[in-house]
């Protein structure tokens, strides 16, 4: 009995393979910083606009990983207002949005055997986002400008990197609302 329990430990400690030939195996994902920048699109803003990205990715069980981040973004837009000592014009403001929290990336390059130089996977963002508004001169209107929205930050992303020479990779990570590009940090 006591070394079928110390078999079990070391088929579960190894990851349940005995095979070195498997593609990826002994992979390991996480302690890796994510550095991006690319595009973001929210309908209540009405554009695109740029966005830069940081995460740092540790790994929590096998092919999951769990990244702290931070992101980015700024815009101008304008809005419709007057009274009576005010003219009704076009009114701009800027508003910078940062939106903070963890990200959970589910990793498929076993399933997809993928090779070594690859790396795909599912994520899901969630977070809150900070914003701040500032408001052109003589305006003396409502400055609250969410459109209904609420701090929470909820985004679904599908990605993939590209593992150069080192410890460098490039990442492309598609998303429900930010789209980012990047450099992949692995230490």
């Amino acid at each position: 009995m006591k070394n079928l329990l110390l078999a079990l430990f070391s088929f579960i400690i190894s990851g349940g393979t005995t095979s070195a030939q498997e593609p990826n195996a002994g992979e390991s994902f996480g302690h890796t910083l994510n550095l991006g920048a690319g595009i973001g699109y929210y309908g209540y803003v009405g554009h695109s606009m740029p966005v830069i990205h940081a995460d740092f990715e540790f790994e929590v069980a096998d092919n999951f990983t769990l990244a702290p981040f931070i992101t980015a973004y700024t815009y101008r837009n304008y809005y419709y207002w007057g009274n009576p000592n005010n003219p009704y014009r076009d009114y701009y403001y800027r508003q910078t949005v940062i939106p903070v929290g963890v990200k959970g990336s589910y990793y498929f390059d076993k399933l997809l055997s993928a090779g070594s130089k690859w790396d795909f996977y599912l994520a899901a963002s969630l977070g809150y986002a900070i914003r701040r508004t500032t408001w052109e001169n003589g305006y003396s209107g409502e400055t609250t400008v969410q459109h209904g929205s609420s701090g929470i930050y909820l985004d679904g992303h599908i990605g993939t990197e590209y593992h150069l020479k080192g410890q460098l990779g490039l990442f492309l990570d598609l998303s429900t609302g930010i789209s980012t590009f990047g450099l992949a940090i692995h230490m």
